[in-house]
């Protein structure tokens, strides 16, 4: 590999993320609760939340807006105020949830910021992505923050571009096969897929990777082996 800068996925990759997604989808599940069951109101609330996607891209705000649209849509509009209002105080606790950094994060970022280009390629609500990396403590390991509005081969090549490199000189190191490994290896970068023990549905893909510039570690150090 003649890798010239480094990409890493931010949520559930540099810091824990999709559990507190999962914490508020438990409290709204708890709060619709007596409309249906729980598996029914978690699949109707995943439905939701991917035809929304269009209109609210990936975050916090979506998904609380899709929470508010799911409780209409069980309770055929007849949700109690009290329980929009519980919505919008989840949002908002998530919000103000701390950044934990997952371990290893630190040591690779050093042991990399002397001999690479770092740089964030990350997905989500603009606001809430850059308030996270300032709270994250990590800014200063990065070159460059790319929020993107999805995750594709057309993004990843807008990217390369404004790094002014080939792709085969990137790679991307990420939590989700979908969005941070297939679109690079489609373009010809480099991936390294270092799973997380809870991941969204809406990111898992159901085929292996046979792909010789494709690795998969355990975990975030063992990436230092490859480089």
């Amino acid at each position: 590999m003649n890798i010239k800068v480094i990409a890493f996925d931010a949520d559930d990759t540099l810091w824990v993320n999709e559990p507190y997604f999962r914490a508020a989808e438990e409290r709204f599940c708890s709060l619709m609760g007596e409309y249906l069951s729980r598996h029914t109101i978690e699949r109707e609330l995943l439905k939701t939340e991917i035809d929304n996607l269009t209109y609210y891209g990936y975050g916090i705000k979506g998904f609380v807006l899709s929470m508010i649209e799911t409780a209409l849509k069980i309770t055929d509009n007849a949700v109690q105020v009290e329980i929009i209002e519980q919505i919008i105080a989840l949002g908002k606790q998530m919000l103000d949830e701390p950044i934990e950094l997952l371990d290893g994060v630190v040591e690779v970022l050093e042991e990399l910021k002397d001999n690479y280009r770092l740089v964030v390629a990350t997905k989500g609500d603009l606001l809430d992505q850059e308030r996270k990396l300032k709270k994250s403590g990590l800014s200063s390991y990065f070159h460059h923050i790319e929020i993107m509005s999805e995750k594709d081969d057309a993004n990843y090549l807008k990217l390369i571009k404004h790094l002014d490199i080939h792709p085969s000189e990137l790679l991307m190191i990420g939590n989700s096969l979908k969005s941070d490994i297939l679109p690079v290896l489609n373009i010809g970068a480099f991936g390294i897929h270092v799973p997380y023990h809870i991941t969204w549905a809406h990111e898992q893909i159901e085929h292996s990777i046979d792909n010789e510039r494709f690795r998969s570690v355990l975990d975030i150090k063992e990436i230092l082996a490859f480089l």
